[in-house]
């Protein structure tokens, strides 16, 4: 009988898949051009909010969310590269590399995009606090960084695909039900510590993930507006 210990709790699962979400609309929504190019900037200010609430959970959250239970230091990564560390139960040293990369890239091109200026139909809305050569810098960062985050999340599906081809391991659905199976056979691949570091994910957990939320759209809808 298979062992299943939770992993991802379900503030975790939601940010990732309304993450999912919110780029694809930002990458329609900037393509179609026009009036979209509100959306597109709605798009952003959603993932500037999960982006925020994403680093505060990364320092409160459940165990396999902290991002100092999978922050991936040189020796780890060597070691996971020649095969000779142990199987974990969340990132592995080289998915929580792309997990960092993939944050900050983001970070960056939300955070420029508030000060993009198009001078046709969006003013980000902190463009008019700094000067023109300013905007036109961070303009293109943005636009350049798009292409960044596209092969970030290329990498990210290549590399779902290639594990649950040739290594046989579900990367996707401990995303959607947060638990992840262990075969009996597999446990010694894992060390006793990481078996017994189950998740918490409570009425208490996910109350507190809500008000953190809802606290940091609050705030972001505050200055967006101003």
């Amino acid at each position: 009988m298979k062992k299943i210990i939770r992993v991802w709790d379900l503030p975790i699962r939601l940010f990732h898949w309304l993450l999912v979400l919110c780029i694809v609309g930002s990458f329609i929504s900037v393509n179609l051009g026009g009036n979209a190019i509100q959306w597109h900037a709605y798009f952003g200010y959603s993932i500037l909010t999960l982006l925020i609430f994403r680093i505060i959970w990364g320092f409160v959250g459940s165990t396999h969310a902290r991002f100092l239970s999978f922050l991936p230091t040189p020796k780890a990564l060597l070691n996971y590269l020649s095969g000779k560390s142990l199987h974990v139960l969340g990132h592995n040293p080289l998915g929580a590399l792309s997990v960092f990369a993939l944050l900050f890239a983001l970070s960056v091109q939300v955070t420029t995009g508030l000060f993009v200026d198009d001078e046709i139909a969006f003013q980000g809305p902190l463009a008019k606090y700094v000067s023109s050569t300013a905007v036109s810098l961070l303009s293109q960062i943005h636009e350049a960084n798009q292409f960044v985050i596209y092969s970030l999340i290329t990498i990210h599906i290549a590399a779902i695909i290639y594990y649950r081809k040739f290594k046989g391991e579900d990367l996707i659905k401990p995303m959607i039900n947060g638990d992840k199976e262990i075969d009996p056979s597999e446990e010694a691949k894992y060390s006793p510590a990481d078996l017994g570091r189950a998740s918490k994910d409570g009425g208490l957990q996910r109350g507190l993930a809500l008000l953190l939320l809802s606290v940091i759209a609050v705030v972001v809808g505050y200055f967006i507006t101003q």
